[in-house]
């Protein structure tokens, strides 16, 4: 995707400066009053800017309030079909929000590629996604292909009676973000691959079991079950971590308010 970051405030810099080091095609757009980066464009009035750019990317990254970045793009928005993906992070770098063009632009899974960069969570409201309320976390040892995590995948879903219309999310840690047979797999399934910080699964504070195997090789306490833990809302463990030829499973269940919604249906 060609994409493009807009801030308007030094914290929204460094968010950005962030998501530069990882994307090297993204163009950054800051406001005048900062200092300009290298490689950034400045600009005076982002009610000028939206229209200006907004046909010129696959995507849109905005670092700032939300109710500013959805004036700018009122007199802009024409369809789903065709607007690019717009995404909103706080200047925290906390959460990202797909705002524009979720499904059929790619925002919801520009906001969980964006959220797995800096380490955020993604909030996504597609209600076809909103309803799905398993997250999935997987440890395996380095090298696994696809087939054996999908096998792996089937095999102890199904024992479970657990569906893979349910899952929002597969998890893992970003020790294992690089490896092809998990991204393949993700790509597969059409499920999103969140990606949790190893300072995230060491100082996280929900009971999960401990492996020290995974401890000698990865330096963490364990992988699946903590990375599904971490990676949704109001989570519970529902399925514990489950081995299957050197891929490990765990479930976390998100309890959310509502979910009475069957996914197949929608």
């Amino acid at each position: 995707m060609k994409l493009a970051a807009i801030t308007f405030s030094p914290q929204g810099v460094l968010v950005c400066e962030q998501l530069r080091v990882a994307v090297t095609d993204l163009h950054l757009y800051v406001h005048e009053a900062l200092p300009t980066p290298v490689g950034a464009t400045s600009f005076s009035r982002v009610m000028e800017l939206t229209p200006a750019i907004f046909t010129k990317y696959d995507g849109l990254i905005y670092v700032a309030p939300c109710g500013l970045v959805v004036r700018s793009l009122a007199t802009s928005v024409q369809s789903k079909l065709s607007d690019p993906a717009v995404v909103v992070v706080d200047v925290g770098g906390r959460s990202v929000i797909s705002l524009l063009s979720g499904h059929e632009g790619g925002a919801n899974n520009l906001a969980v590629q964006v959220a797995n960069l800096i380490d955020a969570d993604p909030m996504i409201s597609t209600t076809t996604e909103a309803v799905k309320d398993l997250i999935v976390g997987i440890g395996c040892r380095k090298g696994k292909s696809e087939s054996e995590i999908l096998q792996a995948l089937d095999e102890i879903l199904s024992a479970e009676k657990l569906s893979l219309l349910r899952v929002r999310y597969l998890a893992t840690a970003d020790v294992k973000a690089a490896e092809t047979g998990l991204l393949q797999a993700a790509t597969n399934l059409d499920i999103p691959l969140r990606i949790i910080s190893s300072d995230r699964i060491r100082n996280c504070q929900r009971s999960f079991d401990h492996s020290s195997f995974v401890q000698q090789q990865v330096n963490l306490p364990a992988v699946a079950e903590p990375a599904a833990l971490l990676a949704g809302w109001r989570t519970s463990l529902i399925v514990q971590r489950k081995a299957c030829n050197g891929i490990t499973v765990a479930v976390a269940q998100e309890n959310c308010l509502s979910l009475a919604l069957d996914p197949a249906t929608l």
